[in-house]
């Protein structure tokens, strides 16, 4: 399982219609070591299979895209902000 988000958005509450995201009280499940765009990629790639993702922010979805563990139909926006859930259930 991968849980990323820009550091810019922990402590925040994104909600928009029906989706929200409240990054505020689970931030310690998004809060884990604080690493580069460059270097979320190179670990993500290191691991060899990733069941689910989720991921909210700018940087962090780009990272997703990046490494495939989600695809650009997973990507949608709450108050502005990219995020992406997937699952991989073929395990």
């Amino acid at each position: 399982m991968i849980a990323m988000c820009d550091e810019n958005l922990i402590g925040r509450i994104l909600e928009q219609g029906d989706v929200y995201i409240n990054i505020r009280e689970y931030k310690s499940y998004y809060m884990g070591e604080r690493i580069s765009k460059e270097n979320a990629a190179k670990l993500i790639k290191s691991i060899e299979k990733v069941h689910s993702s989720n991921v909210v922010g700018k940087e962090s979805v780009e990272v997703g895209l990046e490494t495939k563990i989600v695809n650009m139909k997973d990507v949608l926006k709450v108050d502005g902000v990219p995020y992406a859930q997937s699952y991989n259930v073929n395990i």
